[in-house]
């Protein structure tokens, strides 16, 4: 107990027999006793309060972990939805990125497209000079 040995122990109950004397020391070991049994009940609840802290704390940081990612996400759907730069994105293109497709007009495959459009006349009326 504490390091002690059994000698410790009996010298440090001679000596509080002859201080305390035989009326006393039942007393006296009493408040000790009640004196330990505190600490122990102290320490264990501190000991409870801090595996509670510990894990409080772990609590926190897998929740900060779940605003990062949710916080990450939001900035993700904003930038994706963010008309005024897909716009400024579409007016600084260059003609670099379309490489060859405007170039060259396509050939049509439809035979509406392949051929000429007819042109349209209308007779113009003769004017009455008798109107005039």
């Amino acid at each position: 107990m504490f390091g002690m040995g059994f000698t410790e122990i009996v010298i440090i109950a001679i000596i509080a027999i002859l201080f305390l004397g035989p009326d006393k020391l039942p007393d006296a070991m009493v408040q000790i006793a009640k004196f330990f049994r505190s600490t122990k009940n102290t320490i264990s609840s501190m000991k409870h309060s801090l595996e509670e802290e510990m894990n409080v704390k772990s609590m926190k940081e897998e929740a900060l972990a779940y605003k990062k990612g949710l916080l990450d996400v939001t900035e993700e759907v904003k930038s994706a939805t963010d008309i005024k730069k897909m716009a400024a994105k579409l007016t600084t293109l260059e003609d670099d990125d379309f490489s060859g497709v405007f170039d060259q007009p396509s050939k049509a495959t439809t035979p509406l497209a392949q051929s000429k459009p007819d042109e349209v006349t209308l007779p113009k009326k003769k004017e009455d000079s008798k109107n005039v």
